[in-house]
């Protein structure tokens, strides 16, 4: 391997100013008589020394591309200081009268699972994976009725394959038990205590399989689990499990594949059975109110209704439903429109009681940790400017106070966030976020990055800028994008942008584009695209569909070559949302954006930059591998295409402290280096 190695790096030069050369073949595959070639299939072959090889020259590349940046370091140093924040917590759960929650402590490469006794205990650590031998990451876990123990989840390497421990919380006392194979990556991990808290059930896949989730239950101190439901139930079943407050009532909310609806089974004495099938168009949900299921419906409902054992408890209305919580005499219901979100207090009985009391704009609501039996909810949020907050509410008093509040490292005060909308190509009106320093103005030279997701009902919600504000006090404006696929407007703004909508997503990030450009902030030399996973999907179609309309793209972990997603374990699982190439309208629809196939020799393309981490088991890393090759061979522009593939890393889900911190570090600095972002802050206002 390092011969072959050496011979890319001779090829090259010394600089490295040129690309490492990248082989053909002759490859196709043919879909409803239609030959399509796939010239870069050997880079699919990860365990090839050739592939190797090459991945290696590729990452010696980039790094030399990106060390020409002169303000790549200062960049870097402040990136690192706006992330070593102090100790922030996440996902509090709320079991008895025990809090349970996530806390990092940058830099501390993992944060480590806490429990207290609420309110007013006193934090003890009850698992930190971050002494391991072999580092691992907490992917989940699951408290017992009254929290006397917690499950948990763990995986290493980023591939969010999940093993499942336990520890009792009031000692701190590891179990034996361990559950191997407990989901994770294709088919998320999820438990369902029993009442008495001897066992549980719990999502379990086959050995060396990533199909074919299925329950089982455990019974503590034993090694024999026996499947309980669900055994060749779907090849692509996705599990959540839900029990009651006492632990007497469970529920399994399934659906067979992502985008697709959920369907319910109950656990009664005779076992488990399924109670509300696919045509419900169940999304939402699986929390109880006392013994009685809550569920967000969308038949008839595109917003979404509340429902409480199958009956409309709360119709739809102008707002879509996110999400419902119980407390005591009523529900707590979630609701967004387009890039706001609220919270509100409604009576059992069906009534509005009022709007909870959270900032009135610019926040995107978290957890809520609450009970049928309790007053009290615990609530979480974040906004573009507010880092991590949680606060109590009390359903008597409507009161709020807050509990828990993160200091930011840096000041986000002069932050101004101007909300607009773009106008796409079939008339839909796009909200868009523009986030900027307050002394910035529109002067069309404003280096800008324009940001979307667009896929899965996923909702693209106001998140803390973080670390992005080091791109903002240089002058730089980032913009966020509410495009089709999501679910800011209800079910039908998904279905908008799915399967043989998927268009719609590109032609919506486009008018965003555009806006940006009309409304005078930046033009297409000072604008670059960056997106993830399907947003990387996103990205990558803009790219081979307006080369001209950016000067830098940035793919994280995407999907790019759409046709050969579904044969990768995890494409199978996104035919419901992407479509099926088994079926000759799927597979026009998916030939015709899938930026692999799309890429034309001769184009200008702008600077490209894509990553992914060696162990992604939602996009498989060939993915870049492939698309990355066929645009240094394609492109005209003498614009830098570069690869960076990461070791010991995922799709996202686990990166450690340095990972996360040391890949934003590299796409901004690629940003910069490109979009012509000042080195000192302040000085281009």
């Amino acid at each position: 391997m390092r011969k072959f190695l050496l011979s890319f790096l001779i090829l090259q030069g010394a600089a490295l100013a040129q690309p490492p050369s990248t082989p053909t073949g002759k490859e196709s595959k043919t879909y409803h008589g239609t030959s399509v070639p796939d010239p870069y299939r050997w880079l699919e072959a990860a365990e090839d020394p050739r592939v190797k090889a090459w991945i290696e020259a590729q990452n010696a590349h980039a790094e030399a591309s990106l060390a020409g940046y002169s303000g790549r370091e200062a960049l870097a140093r402040r990136i690192q200081q706006l992330a070593t924040t102090a100790p922030t917590r996440t996902s509090p759960q709320l079991a008895g009268q025990t809090l349970l929650f996530m806390k990092d402590t940058p830099p501390a490469a993992q944060p480590v699972l806490v429990g207290q006794s609420w309110p007013g205990g006193t934090e003890k650590v009850l698992v930190d994976t971050n002494g391991d031998a072999n580092p691992s990451a907490i992917t989940d876990f699951w408290p017992s009725p009254s929290g006397k123990y917690v499950a948990y989840g763990t995986a290493v390497g980023g591939s969010e394959l999940t093993t499942i421990f336990f520890v009792e919380t009031a000692t701190g006392r590891k179990l034996t038990d361990v559950l191997a194979n407990a989901a994770g990556g294709t088919t998320p991990p999820s438990v369902a205590w029993d009442a008495d808290e001897t066992g549980l059930t719990y999502v379990r896949l086959p050995k060396d399989s990533l199909f074919n989730a299925s329950l089982y239950h455990h019974k503590l101190g034993t090694s024999e689990d026996r499947a309980v439901f669900g055994q060749g139930l779907s090849p692509v079943a996705e599990w959540e499990l839900t029990t009651s407050e006492d632990g007497s009532q469970a529920a399994a909310l399934v659906h067979f594949g992502d985008g697709a609806p959920t369907q319910v089974a109950m656990r009664g004495p005779q076992g488990w059975r399924m109670t509300v099938g696919a045509e419900a168009d169940v999304r939402g949900g699986g929390r109880w109110l006392g013994n009685q299921l809550l569920t967000v419906n969308y038949k008839n409902a595109g917003r979404g209704e509340v429902r409480l054992d199958g009956r409309v408890l709360i119709p739809q209305s102008q707002w879509a439903v996110k999400d419902v919580y119980p407390i005591r005499g009523g529900v707590l219901v979630a609701r967004v429109w387009g890039s706001e979100q609220r919270l509100e207090h409604w009576s059992e009985a069906g009534s509005l009681l009022r709007v909870v009391d959270l900032p009135p704009t610019g926040i995107g609501l978290g957890t809520v940790a609450s009970s049928s039996s309790s007053p009290d909810a615990l609530i979480t949020y974040r906004g573009w400017t507010v880092p991590e907050r949680w606060v109590s509410y009390n359903a008597a008093s409507g009161q709020v106070k807050t509990v828990f509040e993160l200091a930011p490292v840096g000041d986000y005060s002069s932050i101004v966030a101007t909300r607009s909308e773009a106008v796409s190509r079939d008339g839909a009106r796009v909200p868009v976020t523009i986030l900027h320093h307050k002394s910035v103005t529109p002067n069309g030279q404003r280096p800008t990055i324009l940001y979307a997701y667009g896929g899965f009902g996923v909702l693209q919600q106001p998140n803390f800028l973080g670390t992005t504000l080091a791109w903002l006090e240089r002058g730089g404006v980032y913009a966020v994008a509410n495009i089709r696929g999501g679910g800011e407007f209800g079910e039908p703004w998904h279905q908008g942008g799915m399967r043989h909508n998927k268009q719609n997503c590109f032609d919506d990030f486009y008018a965003a584009a555009q806006l940006l450009h009309e409304s005078g902030w930046t033009r297409p030399e000072r604008l670059g695209i960056m997106g993830g996973s399907n947003g990387g999907l996103l990205v990558a179609a803009s790219l081979v569909q307006h080369p001209q309309a950016f000067r830098a793209v940035v793919g994280l972990v995407g999907v790019y070559d759409s046709l050969a997603h579904e044969g990768f374990p995890n494409g199978t699982y996104n035919i419901p949302e992407y479509g099926d190439s088994k079926v000759k309208d799927d597979f026009e629809a998916i030939l015709a954006y899938s930026p692999q196939q799309n890429v034309k020799p001769g184009t200008a393309y702008p600077a490209v930059f894509l990553h992914t981490g060696e162990n992604d088991l939602r996009v498989a890393p060939w993915q870049t591998r492939k698309f990355g090759a066929a645009l240094q061979s394609a492109t005209s522009s003498g614009q830098p295409v570069l690869l960076v593939t990461q070791t010991n890393a995922g799709h996202g889900a686990g990166a450690s402290f340095s990972q996360k911190v040391g890949k934003t570090a590299l796409a901004l600095t690629f940003l910069a280096q490109h979009l012509g972002l000042p080195e000192e802050p302040g000085s281009a206002r």
